[in-house]
């Protein structure tokens, strides 16, 4: 076999191996692809925060006097309603002096009676009448005085709510006005967090927010929103609160929260995409792989506008078009694709 020959033979090899090649790519599989559908989405914006949950109010239960707390009828964390008893007080001496303001009470009276005859005959001056008659009056009162210490040794809740903090205990001494315990306002709780300066003058009573609570996996729609008027002197940071309606009490105090407020204002619609969808080629530019009508993966220039969160707006592409979000690492032009 001469030279000529095997140069054919090798050609023709070459051939059938380019043949097959193009062959085996054309009965390729197509390529699985994740993607979406081009639509409007809300342009409006949300700014995030962290915050914490505070109850509405906290009422400090305590004392009017000094004693020795005998017992402590709550705990923390327990539902109390109005009027519940929520600690006692050693009253003993409360009691004696009850006892001496009674009989105190009683000595004149038996004197009033005795003066009235006196008064009715003539005997008595209207002056000694007058003195005798405030002496009992006086015997009344002191009386009341001691049983309203005797019913102040017993504290009962002047609301209803949960006990937060326990600060005395049975056997202390308890002064006045010292809190026993702190009774919280939980039905409806406050969201506080700080804002900086720059982004107060977005926030109104009425912008719209959302709670987030990962300890407990729920979201909660903001209320009204209260804001600060002195800022933090370090940090330059406002606080605001957000009203949260807390009627199953599932929201504690203390309790971590994440706060979007909508600070733009009525939503306008516009064109966006996943910001996973965008690409960049070498020399800068940006693009999409859209999908064609016959199911082929195809490079589409575009421009990007507003950001949303984890979305952008797109220029460059007409609502309804398909565009890949997923499996693009695999694509080149042309590439069939399923999704």
């Amino acid at each position: 076999m001469n030279i000529r020959t095997l140069l054919m033979a090798a050609t023709g090899t070459l051939l059938l191996a380019a043949c097959g090649t193009k062959q085996e790519q054309r009965q390729k599989a197509p390529t699985r692809v994740r993607t979406e559908v081009v639509g409007q989405n809300s342009s409006a914006q949300s700014h995030t925060y962290v915050g914490v949950v505070e109850e509405a109010t906290a009422t400090a239960v305590s004392f009017t006097t000094m004693g020795t707390v005998r017992r402590v009828a709550v705990s923390e964390g327990q539902n109390v309603s109005r009027g519940q008893l929520i600690a006692e007080m050693d009253d003993t001496q409360a009691r004696n002096l009850l006892q001496g303001a009674q009989a105190a009470v009683n000595q004149a009276e038996d004197a009033l009676k005795r003066y009235q005859l006196l008064h009715e005959r003539g005997s008595l001056t209207e002056a000694q009448w007058v003195e005798i008659q405030s002496k009992v009056a006086q015997a009344h009162s002191q009386l009341a005085i001691a049983k309203k210490n005797v019913a102040d040794c017993r504290l009962t809740a002047p609301v209803s709510g949960v006990v937060g903090r326990q600060s005395v205990k049975a056997g202390e001494t308890a002064m006045p006005s010292q809190a026993v315990v702190t009774i919280l306002n939980v039905g409806s709780v406050k969201v506080r967090f700080s804002v900086p300066e720059a982004d107060m003058t977005a926030i109104t009573p009425q912008t719209r927010s959302l709670i987030q609570v990962e300890a407990i996996g729920r979201d909660f729609a903001g209320q009204r929103i209260e804001k600060g008027v002195q800022a933090d002197a370090l940090t330059h940071t406002y606080d605001v609160r957000v009203s949260v309606d807390n009627k199953d009490r599932a929201l504690l105090p203390g309790m971590v929260a994440k706060v979007s407020l909508d600070t733009q204002g009525p939503a306008t619609p516009m064109l966006t995409l996943p910001l996973t969808a965008v690409q960049r080629r070498a020399d800068g530019s940006l693009f999409v792989w859209s999908i064609g009508a016959d199911s082929t993966a195809h490079r589409t220039a575009v421009t990007l506008g507003q950001t949303v969160g984890n979305r952008v707006q797109a220029n460059g592409l007409t609502e309804g078009a398909r565009v890949v979000t997923e499996g693009y690492q695999k694509l080149s032009e042309g590439t069939k694709v399923i999704f």
